[in-house]
């Protein structure tokens, strides 16, 4: 199965760590220090999805199918593929009657009907944040307005989206679409957008719009989720000091792959995007004494760990975190999923370190 976004990522095979010390101490210039960004990694959305699949295997026992990769990380959906989870990419290749779970990018109402038809008993781990642009999507369509969907063609999240206005939704993938952009009806067009977009790249883009359409109306609040706007801010604060910054992420991951180009855009010298610690090159380290290290909002924090262990053995043992937010946000289970072997209330998930 792949997943496109620009890239094709397969499912990852079981994988063995590399070894330690696989990075040399080369001397530099100076002291060597890694500046670690915070936040990063895991979002509530993506800690509710991960745990919704865990908690079904636990209840309904295996095989439990996921429609598509339940998050975009290789290690997360290798992982649980071990568990017994079954990866398929669309619902007519799940055996009638079983469990399915649908993504955290959402799925289209289509979708709902293809798993109903074949009696299967669905559960919804689309992150709250997506939700909320479904909702959006549909009420603008009922009200006949024209929607212009700013986010990249083929993620499950556009699809997803779409699927909930397809006859009244124009998409958009970035500031180079807006010139040759015709609309129908120029004074009835309101904006949605992909919620793991670039901040930046996505308020150039509704600037170009309001510059053709100025009766373009905005959505009732900000569609770019507060894990994405947060790393990417996270980031921001790191790369203008860094030599080297690394994000931790798969290639199919939108936000992950966003923190490579702002880090570049706001100073960085070089950045690189790694899926694991072994994926990072001597030679990225050449003359560096700051790296900057991040990882997106699907990334397990036991990745950064090892990313920060490598550096360690090449002499980037100081370590210094910078802050720029706190996240508490939690999310609660899918309603299927509320309750343990003994029938009792779970508390909710989401946000936590893992």
């Amino acid at each position: 199965m792949t997943i496109t976004n620009g890239h094709s990522v397969p499912l990852a095979p079981p994988r063995v760590p590399a070894a330690r010390g696989r990075l040399r101490d080369v001397p530099v210039s100076g002291p060597k220090r890694v500046l670690l960004a915070a936040p990063r990694g895991y979002c509530a959305g993506v800690d509710r999805a991960v745990v919704a699949v865990e908690k079904a295997l636990e209840q309904y026992g295996e095989p439990v199918y996921v429609r598509k990769q339940i998050v975009h990380n290789v290690h997360v959906v290798s992982t649980l593929e071990q568990r017994g989870a079954v990866f398929v990419d669309d619902v007519a290749e799940v055996p009638r009657g079983s469990h399915v779970v649908f993504s955290a990018h959402g799925v289209s109402p289509a979708v709902v009907a293809g798993a109903a038809e074949r009696d299967l008993h669905a559960i919804d781990a689309t992150c709250p944040l997506v939700t909320k642009v479904h909702r959006e999507a549909t009420r603008f369509a009922k009200a006949e307005r024209t929607i212009i969907l700013i986010g990249h063609a083929g993620h499950e999240e556009v699809e997803g989206t779409m699927g909930h206005a397809p006859d009244r939704t124009i998409l958009v993938n970035g500031p180079a679409d807006v010139a040759a952009l015709d609309v129908p009806d120029p004074d009835n067009l309101v904006w949605l957008s992909q919620t793991t977009l670039s901040v930046d790249e996505t308020m150039e883009t509704v600037r170009l719009l309001r510059e053709k359409y100025p009766s373009i109306e905005n959505p009732p609040s900000d569609d770019i989720c507060y894990a994405t706007q947060n790393r990417q801010v996270a980031v921001k604060k790191v790369a203008p000091a860094a030599d080297l910054v690394i994000v931790v992420g798969s290639a199919n991951s939108s936000n992950s792959v966003r923190l490579v180009d702002v880090a570049l855009e706001y100073g960085a010298k070089d950045a690189h995007r790694v899926d694991y610690a072994e994926e990072i090159r001597q030679e990225w380290l050449d003359g560096v004494r700051t790296v900057g290290v991040t990882s997106g909002a699907s990334v397990p924090e036991v990745l950064v760990a090892e990313v920060l262990g490598q550096l360690a053995d090449a002499g980037y043992g100081s370590v210094e975190e910078v802050v720029t937010a706190h996240e508490d946000l939690m999310f609660s289970l899918p309603r299927e999923l509320r309750t343990d072997a003994d029938g009792k209330s779970t508390r909710p998930l989401g946000g936590r370190t893992r």
